[in-house]
């Protein structure tokens, strides 16, 4: 009976690789292509080369340090991001894992942020944010770090709920045995979570690290709502830097491309270190 479905295989998977194929890898292909081009449409196109990935850092010899700083200011942003999600949600799953009343009414609540939109979220906490600051004589885009805070505080409450169900979900799989047996050989509750739970929750760790890490440096939305890049393009995060180029700059749809291009081979890059870095340190069975 397997054999028989296997031999079916190629018909089965046929028309998602094709999906696939036209919706992902061509375009992806096309994409890389452009960005060696000098282009307003995608089919009115003229061929410079790497002057595209010149014009990146340096406009008319002169240095543009608008890119490098979206760079470190995304990277700083995605580090502070994926260490409080994941530390939260991993606190607030362990808590909810105890037997507590009212845990199923704690998680409908923690993940419901997880189901609002971007957008409206943020335009939402914008009205928040200004509201106290203007206390301060204040508003979220007064300097660079009033706006990365800002970010983070969305980021993190829109987010925390989502990794927290998929860290509850690891907890639980864990074998209550296991357990047992540590608390019988005179382990504390220190000793228990180093030794026992840390260890047997490193795929889930993998995950949400690695969704985290990918939300980080991918978030668009959230910023554009938020900050617009304010003050002066100082909070652009590299998404928002690479659809300003695109479509904020007659004629540099093609300097956008290739920011899109190095974006992509930057954040594969950290995915793939991470994922085997983190899955390095998972318990083999």
């Amino acid at each position: 009976m397997e054999k028989g479905i296997r031999k079916y295989f190629v018909i089965f998977a046929l028309p998602t690789m094709i999906a696939f194929t036209i919706g992902f890898i061509a375009p992806f292909i096309y994409g890389i292509f452009l960005s060696f081009c000098k282009f307003t449409t995608v089919t009115d196109w003229k061929w410079v080369g790497f002057e595209n990935y010149t014009k990146i850092f340096f406009i008319n010899g002169n240095l543009d340090t608008s890119f490098i700083h979206s760079i470190w200011y995304t990277a700083l942003f995605t580090v502070v991001s994926v260490l409080i999600i994941n530390v939260v949600a991993f606190a607030i799953a362990m808590a909810l894992t105890k037997g507590i009343k009212g845990t199923n009414l704690f998680r409908t609540v923690f993940f419901l942020p997880n189901l609002i939109g971007g957008i409206v979220l943020s335009y939402i906490w914008l009205m928040i944010f200004n509201a106290i600051l203007q206390r301060f004589d204040m508003t979220i885009v007064t300097s660079q770090w009033t706006a990365f805070w800002g970010l983070i505080a969305v980021v993190c409450w829109q987010q925390i709920g989502y990794m927290m169900i998929i860290y509850i979900a690891g907890i639980q799989n864990i074998p209550g045995e296991l357990i047992e047996a540590a608390k019988i050989d005179g382990a504390n509750a220190w000793q228990l979570l180093r030794n026992v739970t840390l260890p047997m929750l490193m795929p889930t760790i993998t995950i949400c690290s690695f969704l985290t890490l990918t939300n980080g440096f991918k978030l668009f939305d959230q910023n554009l709502a938020l900050t617009g890049g304010n003050p002066g393009k100082l909070s652009q995060l590299l998404a928002l830097n690479i659809y300003d180029t695109m479509y904020g700059t007659t004629g540099w749809q093609g300097v956008g491309q290739a920011k899109a291009v190095i974006f992509f081979i930057l954040v594969a890059l950290i995915s793939v270190t991470q994922n085997k870095l983190t899955t390095s340190k998972e318990v083999k069975g």
